[in-house]
């Protein structure tokens, strides 16, 4: 059996695809010297991480911002700093979306987001 069929088998389907994803970052990566930008995960708790996130976008870097936790403890805060990120983003021509309950994805400059298909 391939490795694609073990993957995608009716056996076991969603355990065996939890253990493929979570294994996904497993290796942690050194910084490639010759990439032109990185995608960052970074997590929103405070006013200094919404800072490196506008950095790192500033840099060309894409930033995946992890939500989750200050939505649910300060959604006036987070409220707070995603509109900080947001007004940076568009000084620069950035983007910025969320693309799931705990995750908002911020883009530099050149880099736009589709945020709604035209199927829908």
């Amino acid at each position: 059996m391939g490795f694609l069929d073990k993957v995608f088998s009716s056996k076991n389907e969603d355990s065996d695809i939890e253990e493929f994803l979570n294994n996904l970052d497993v290796k942690e990566e050194d910084m490639y010297e010759n990439a032109d930008a990185y995608v960052k995960p970074l997590l929103l708790t405070q006013e200094k991480d919404a800072q490196l996130a506008v950095e790192e976008m500033k840099k060309g870097n894409i930033v995946l911002l992890n939500i989750g936790d200050l939505a649910k403890r300060n959604a006036i805060k987070l409220r707070e700093l995603i509109s900080t990120i947001k007004d940076a983003a568009q000084q620069v021509d950035g983007d910025i979306a969320r693309i799931s309950v705990d995750r908002v994805i911020i883009t530099p400059a050149r880099v736009k987001i589709i945020k709604r298909s035209r199927a829908e």
